[in-house]
């Protein structure tokens, strides 16, 4: 059973009259894979260089394997980090790269060549130890990058933003790595991203904030599929709004009345205007017989993507067009096209109710 490794208790971050941190308040389990989410200037990176003693807090404590690392400097802390632009050693090969923390720990010569040996093998580069970073690729660089961090086999390891640089394609591949290597390692792991794709595809744990406070912490399904709120709607994955508006405990989009999962915890303070969101992918076309959340739609433009077509419809008795996706057999099945008319399903377990 994992047990609470990191335990950051009502952090707070000041620059002068701007709160960069308020009130954040987590734990992390030893072994986790955590991302922060959150768009540029959400307080992200500024709560990551709080837990390396890089830029301290105003206030709250952070506490390491139950050791109070609140007011002590980075050098004594035990993380490795790795940053965005790498920040290799230029004039130092690749394997004196790697070794830099080892010597300054003071590690015999013939231990840590062994463990360079093992670390470039382990990044899939046995033969680079004599290379200069100039020689590498952006993507060879981030290994490197990445041994170098984990070469003192810190309990706690740090990627702030480590794939933004480079091109889709090395960043696809990379982050695949990096989590084969996380598990493989069993290190604790917070990482830094504004990518929603990476942080769905990697983290065991997502904690997505904005404008300095904690939104929703949950398992990616749990972020993707269950909203907290508004916010992490919008900002993790597609999501349609609809108009709708509460009355009494009838949720109503124009005239209709419509099922949604969830409207009964709502209470009286929150009658009037409401937003029922749901994902692209969740409507339905309706086959045959009748469904409680039953629109009419016309299907105004139609993209195809591969293993599906993304479509933009016009919903009867609501004002902006909304976005669907439908498989290849959908299309072909109910033959989909421009100007077609669709009698669409929302099922009541793929609706969410926010305030509008």
């Amino acid at each position: 059973m994992s047990r609470s490794y990191l335990t950051i208790k009502n952090v707070h971050k000041h620059f002068g009259d701007f709160v960069a941190l308020k009130d954040i308040s987590l734990e992390i389990q030893e072994g986790e894979f955590v991302c922060f989410l959150g768009p540029s200037g959400c307080g992200k990176t500024t709560l990551l260089r709080a837990v390396a003693g890089l830029d301290m807090q105003t206030e709250g404590e952070i506490f390491q394997s139950g050791k109070n690392i609140s007011w002590l400097p980075p050098e004594h802390r035990d993380f490795g980090i790795v940053f965005q632009s790498y920040a290799l050693f230029p004039n130092l090969t690749v394997a004196e790269n790697i070794a830099y923390g080892l010597r300054n720990q003071k590690v015999r010569r013939a231990d840590i060549r062994d463990r360079v040996d093992e670390l470039l093998a382990m990044i899939g580069l046995p033969d680079s130890g004599k290379k200069f970073p100039s020689q590498l690729s952006g993507g060879q660089q981030q290994r490197v990058a990445l041994a170098r961090a984990i070469a003192t086999k810190p309990g706690l390891l740090l990627l702030d933003e480590p794939l933004s640089a480079l091109d889709a394609r090395v960043r696809l591949h990379l982050r695949q790595e990096i989590k084969s290597l996380q598990r493989q390692l069993g290190v604790t792991t917070i990482m830094v991203t504004h990518d929603q794709e990476e942080a769905l595809s990697m983290a065991d744990k997502i904690v997505v904030m904005n404008q300095g406070v904690i939104e929703q912490i949950g398992t990616p399904e749990e972020i993707y599929s269950n909203p907290a709120t508004r916010f992490v709607a919008s900002f993790v994955g597609t999501m349609n709004f609809i108009p709708a508006h509460l009355e009494g405990d009838r949720v109503c989009v124009g005239t209709r009345e419509m099922s949604c999962r969830g409207h009964h915890n709502l209470t009286c303070q929150h009658q009037g205007e409401m937003n029922i969101a749901i994902r692209p992918e969740d409507f339905r076309v309706r086959y045959n017989g009748d469904a409680t959340n039953t629109l009419r739609a016309d299907v105004r433009h139609m993209e195809f993507l591969g293993s599906f077509v993304r479509t933009e419809l016009d919903l009867d008795g609501v004002g902006d067009p909304v976005v669907a996706d439908f498989s290849m057999n959908d299309v072909r099945d109910m033959n989909i096209q421009v100007g077609r008319e669709l009698m669409l399903d929302l099922p009541e377990n793929r609706l969410h109710l926010f305030e509008h």
